[in-house]
């Protein structure tokens, strides 16, 4: 399989509401506009952790891993996604 890197957008779930992050990922092919995630490699820039904040209060904070672990499997098209790397 071609394994690419891709950004897209996202939504994760705080205190305050449903926000939007920008996600970084490592994908497969699946065929000429799909991919499906392998990996996680980024949210808003900073490594999936435990507890996260988009903005650094409380009431943004979201569970980084958990977003990680959901994206993974997950089938992107490539038309909605940026790819950074192939």
């Amino acid at each position: 399989m071609h394994t690419i890197t891709i950004d897209y957008n996202s939504s994760v779930y705080t205190a305050a509401g449903w926000r939007h992050v920008k996600i970084t990922a490592r994908a497969h092919r699946v065929s000429a506009g799909m991919a499906e995630v392998v990996e996680v490699l980024s949210i808003d820039g900073g490594t999936p952790k435990g507890t996260m904040s988009r903005t650094g209060a409380n009431r943004q904070k979201y569970h980084g891993t958990g977003v990680a672990l959901r994206e993974v499997g997950a089938r992107k098209r490539l038309s909605a996604c940026q790819i950074v790397a192939e």
